[in-house]
C-alpha cells in the first residue's frame, strides 16, 4: 500500500501531506515514522527553507489510531514513534507551517503548538480527548498551551475537552487567521514562499530567539509521555478504548 504520508517538494518548500482519509487521517506508528523522516531530510537539505504540513478535505488528522492504543492496553509495548516525531518537531531550525482543514483531534491539535505559523477553516475543528480516554496531555501542551492561551483556556481544551471552533482557536491564539477552504493551502504555500525569501541564518537566528531554549518542552514532553505510557496500560483507559470503538 501507498505510504500515507506524501512528501511533496517545490523548490524551498517541504509540504508534508497526511493522507489517509478513509481513517480520517489517524496516525499509526509508521506514519510518525515517516512524517519524522520528512523534517530531518527538509532539515538536512540546502534548498528546502520551510515545512508545511497539511491533511485532506475535512480532516487534517483525527489524532492517533485508537486501534493502536487498544493494543498497548491489552498487553502491547507503547512504541516511541509519536515520541520521536514529536521531539524531532522540537528539535527543527526551520519554520513550520500547518494548514489546518476539519478535524485536529489529539496530537492533531497539540502539534500546531509547535508550529510557527497555523491556518484553519472555518469547518476546522481543534478537540483533545485525552482525559476522556484515561490519558494525559502530551507535546508538551500542558506547558505550552496554559502560556499561550490562558490557563482557564487551556484547562478547557486539555481537561474538560470541550472542542474549540476555528473562529474560537483564533481568539485563543491556537492559529493566525481563519482562511476559506479554496484559499487555505494558497495562504499556507504563499506564506511558505515568504518565508523562503528571507535571509536564513538571520530567520533561524529569530526564530530560536523567539522560541526560547528546547530543553524545558523536551523535558515535560518526556514527562508527559512516561504518564501517557503508564496510563495506556490502566483499566480506565482500557474501558475507554473499547468503549470508543464499541461506538464507531
Amino acid at each position: 500500500m501507498p505510504d500515507p504520508i506524501r512528501v511533496e517538494t517545490a523548490g524551498p518548500v517541504s509540504t508534508i501531506r497526511i493522507d489517509r482519509p478513509e481513517k480520517k487521517n489517524a496516525l499509526t506508528a509508521s506514519m510518525y515514522d515517516s512524517m519524522s523522516a520528512a523534517l530531518r531530510a527538509g532539515e538536512q537539505s540546502d534548498e528546502i527553507r520551510v515545512h508545511v504540513f497539511c491533511g485532506s478535505p475535512g480532516a487534517f488528522t483525527a489524532g492517533n489510531d485508537i486501534k493502536d492504543f487498544l493494543a498497548v492496553a491489552a498487553g502491547g509495548e507503547h512504541g516511541g514513534n509519536a515520541l520521536e516525531f514529536l521531539k524531532t518537531l522540537v528539535g527543527v531550525t526551520k519554520p513550520v507551517i500547518a494548514a489546518v482543514d476539519g478535524l485536529a483531534i489529539g496530537i492533531g491539535t497539540t502539534m500546531l503548538l509547535h508550529c510557527d505559523l497555523v491556518f484553519a477553516t472555518p469547518r476546522s475543528l481543534f478537540k483533545t480527548p485525552f482525559l476522556d480516554l484515561g490519558l494525559v496531555p502530551e507535546a508538551a501542551s500542558s506547558l505550552i498551551a496554559p502560556r499561550l492561551m490562558g490557563a482557564q483556556r487551556a484547562f478547557e481544551l486539555l481537561c474538560l475537552g470541550e472542542a474549540f471552533s476555528a473562529e474560537r482557536a483564533e481568539a485563543a491564539g491556537l492559529i493566525n487567521a481563519v482562511v476559506s477552504v479554496e484559499a487555505l493551502e494558497d495562504k499556507a504555500q504563499d506564506a511558505a514562499r515568504r518565508l523562503a525569501q528571507k535571509p536564513p541564518q538571520a530567520l533561524a537566528q529569530a526564530r530560536a530567539l523567539m522560541r526560547g531554549d528546547p530543553a524545558e518542552i523536551l523535558a515535560r514532553i518526556d514527562e508527559e509521555s512516561a504518564l501517557f505510557a503508564e496510563r495506556l496500560k490502566s483499566d480506565e483507559a482500557r474501558r475507554a478504548f473499547e468503549g470508543f470503538l464499541g461506538r464507531k
